[in-house]
């Protein structure tokens, strides 16, 4: 769905299972670009969601557009807010997680926490509904590391649902949530639910939203 449109920049609210960029490993499946450009015309990858990920994604339509908005992203200027469901009950409301992240950092290419290799990496969560063992978080990334709210929720015990890849690390001490009781989702539970930023050329400032697909409703809704 377009959430937003000029001759500078696309937004789109993209939906989970499609990838933001090609695979390595399959070329040939479809993608943001692939999909959008036939009726777009050439479209530029500004910042990307993961292939499960749903939601808020920006696309510019030209290269200096490009290059203007990825300064913004560089510079920490964009505000990122995304919904995470997660197995898990946190005794705070908010909470900083500010533990060094290493992109890459093992054997199955997940970003790692690395106290010694890793670089500052920021997430300001916050407690938006509480379950029975689990809780929808909103999580919003001063940095933009490839999956840091991913690795920043697994390392403090709280796992997103449906996400096979970021299990809590053994070194964790807290607390563990009880997995079993889970429900099944068939996609990591994570939406890009909104996106603050300066449009590259007028300097307005936009405030994209995206609202949590059908998939994600009924999830919630099945835990009430």
């Amino acid at each position: 769905m377009i959430l937003y449109s000029d001759e500078h920049i696309l937004a789109i609210d993209k939906p989970s299972g499609l990838l933001s960029i090609p695979d390595g490993y399959n070329r040939s499946l479809p993608t943001v670009q692939s999909t959008l450009e036939p009726a777009w015309g050439k479209l530029y990858i500004v910042h990307r969601l993961d292939k499960d990920t749903s939601g808020v994604l920006l696309l510019a339509r030209s290269a200096e557009a490009h290059r203007l908005l990825d300064r913004q992203f560089a510079r920490h200027e964009v505000e990122k807010v995304y919904h995470a469901l997660c197995a898990g009950a946190p005794p705070w409301n908010d909470l900083l997680v500010d533990l060094p992240l290493r992109v890459n950092g093992d054997r199955s290419h997940r970003t790692v926490v690395d106290s010694l290799k890793g670089k500052p990496a920021w997430t300001d969560l916050q407690v938006l509904r509480r379950f029975e063992g689990f809780c929808l978080i909103e999580a919003r990334p001063r940095t933009g590391y490839t999956h840091q709210i991913r690795a920043h929720l697994s390392s403090i015990g709280l796992p997103l649902l449906g996400d096979p890849l970021y299990r809590i690390p053994n070194a964790y001490q807290g607390p563990r949530p009880d997995l079993a009781l889970a429900p099944a989702f068939q996609r990591t539970a994570l939406h890009a639910v909104n996106l603050a930023f300066h449009h590259p050329v007028t300097l307005q400032r936009l405030e994209l939203s995206a609202p949590c697909p059908p998939d994600f409703q009924q999830l919630l809704s099945g835990l009430k």
